[in-house]
């Protein structure tokens, strides 16, 4: 998780510009360059070392016969195919998943480039000979882009979070996933993952097993490291399937975390089910109530939204990545991010029809670097960890996104049926887990915590503050007191950023039974078991 900065104009004249970009220093603490390619333009890099962790992976890359120059926050799964596609046509400085950028530029362009990574990636290219920057964004938007024009010379500003461009420049806005910047400012789609041209027609044997196939492929690539890799492991399917196979894979013990409250935490013990059965070294962490209260303004700072679910999600995960930051010499962590867009929330039980399923996924799917990615990097990268999201695999989201929504929808009673049943027998989970009804992260490492933050927002706002904030926050105006303190927070830290965040992450209200009040899995009729 290494943070970046390109600016066409001279960044490095701004007196706080330096100040400002160490404000990412906490997402690549192991070395810091900044390079004036042509005396003008400016490329700043803050390095996490996971692949080739050697001073030869330090970043700006450089192209070795032409002037042109990359920095990328990625991680690029056909790296060993690119490095040996070049390896006799480029002479290579390092062992770095990123420099195959370099010549796979060279040849084919910003566009195509792009279209050829298998990766997770951020990138930002200075080509001299041209005297343009590009820029490019993962599908998905696992690692986070923004953009703005510079409030000094007016020229385009890139960078990794908003907190380094929001002193530097009037508008930020988010680098859309799927999109490149063609250097003439314009921004063009290459890819959108979540677009399904037609569905396919396989047998649901067959779907099961491509299931099944295509996410240990996901699993299996992102265990490559240079460095120690570790598994946030919730008890709840997803995280768990990505442990069960990870230990399959690699038949050896995996090292696993998992957090909840002091008291009455729900996810607790069935993590320590999944870490038992796999042999996992386990580590439990625990928090209190006073830590959901201390840690909101960083969290909030780090996250740059205002938004209910993402924050309250992110309490947890926050603390358990603090820990393994402290405790720990993991710099890697893979997590389960991404199932629930594709195969459903428990908010999705209650789709209509296969259409409407599919229209909520896709929909999901798109804003996900706005929610659930958000949250997996700010609260992973906050602590100097690396995340790996085997969910969002390029190749098994196409798939799994054109699979018949139907067969995606819950006609059994146990939302993601196909997901559950393309792992049925293979002994990687105990089936007490496999078959676990699902429960929010936020509501399972103890419903004290949503508790906790919803009464310390009730006695801190009276009904007269509520009354006022459709007038102080016409956009994305907060509902609730909880809503508002989160509001309060991020206009002290983003003033004027609120339109980042298109709307609060809330279940499809159109739908009969989804008209709640309260983002919380727990206000839903359907919630049964998922608490317990």
């Amino acid at each position: 998780m290494c943070g970046l900065f390109g600016s066409v104009g001279n960044a490095l004249k701004i007196p706080q510009f330096k100040e400002v970009f160490n404000h990412l220093v906490h997402r690549g603490p192991d070395d810091t360059e900044f390079v004036q390619p042509n005396g003008e333009a400016t490329l700043a890099f803050h390095r996490l070392a996971i692949m080739d962790p050697t001073h030869a992976g330090d970043q700006p890359f450089k192209d070795v016969e032409r002037a042109v120059w990359l920095i990328c926050n990625g991680e690029v799964y056909n790296y060993q195919e690119l490095y040996n596609q070049y390896k006799e046509t480029y002479a290579f400085k390092s062992h770095s998943d990123c420099e195959p950028i370099l010549p796979l530029y060279r040849q084919y362009g910003i566009e195509e480039a792009a279209k050829r990574l298998d990766a997770e990636f951020a990138l930002v290219i200075w080509d001299g000979e041209k005297n343009k920057m590009f820029a490019a964004r993962d599908p998905i938007g696992i690692r986070p882009l923004f953009y703005g024009y510079s409030l000094d010379d007016g020229k385009i500003m890139f960078a990794s979070e908003v907190k380094v461009l929001s002193p530097l420049c009037k508008k930020v806005e988010a680098f859309p996933p799927g999109h490149y910047y063609d250097g003439d400012g314009n921004f063009k789609s290459y890819r959108q993952i979540s677009e399904v041209k037609k569905f396919v027609t396989d047998s649901q044997e067959k779907v099961l097993t491509e299931i099944r196939d295509r996410l240990i492929e996901g699993v299996r690539k992102r265990l490559v490291a240079d460095v120690p890799v570790g598994y946030l492991l919730s008890g709840g399917l997803d995280s768990s399937l990505v442990c069960g196979i990870a230990a399959h894979v690699l038949k050896k013990p995996l090292v696993t975390f998992s957090v909840g409250l002091n008291k009455n935490p729900i996810d607790l013990p069935y993590a320590k089910k999944v870490a038992d059965f796999i042999h996992s070294t386990h580590h439990e962490v625990y928090f209190t109530e006073e830590e959901t209260l201390a840690n909101v303004r960083d969290v909030i700072w780090h996250l740059e939204t205002w938004d209910i679910t993402t924050i309250r999600a992110s309490i947890g995960m926050y603390l358990v990545c603090k820990y393994i930051h402290e405790k720990t010499k993991i710099k890697v962590v893979l997590t389960g991010e991404v199932s629930d867009e594709i195969f459903g929330y428990k908010y999705t039980d209650f789709a209509p029809n296969g259409a409407e399923f599919q229209k909520e996924s896709v929909k999901r799917i798109d804003e996900l670097y706005l929610y659930d990615v958000l949250r997996a990097d700010r609260c992973i990268s906050a602590h100097s960890l690396e995340a790996r999201v085997p969910f969002a695999d390029l190749d098994f989201v196409s798939y799994c996104m054109s699979i018949p929504p139907v067969m995606k929808m819950n006609t059994t009673g146990m939302g993601k049926y196909i997901l559950r049943k393309a792992f049925e027998g293979m002994n990687i989970l105990p089936d007490e887990i496999l078959w676990r009804e699902k429960a929010a992260f936020s509501d399972a490492v103890g419903h004290s915590m949503v508790d906790t933050l919803k009464a310390y927002a009730e006695q801190k706002y009276s009904d007269a503050d509520m009354a006022k904030a459709k007038t102080r926050f016409p956009h994305g105006t907060p509902f609730t007191k909880e809503s508002l303190w989160y509001r309060e927070i991020f206009e002290e830290f983003y003033p004027g950023r609120a339109e980042l965040i298109k709307d609060f992450w809330m279940p499809n209200k159109s739908w009969e039974g989804c008209n709640v009040s309260d983002p919380s899995a727990r206000v839903l009729s359907n919630y049964g078991k998922s608490g317990v």
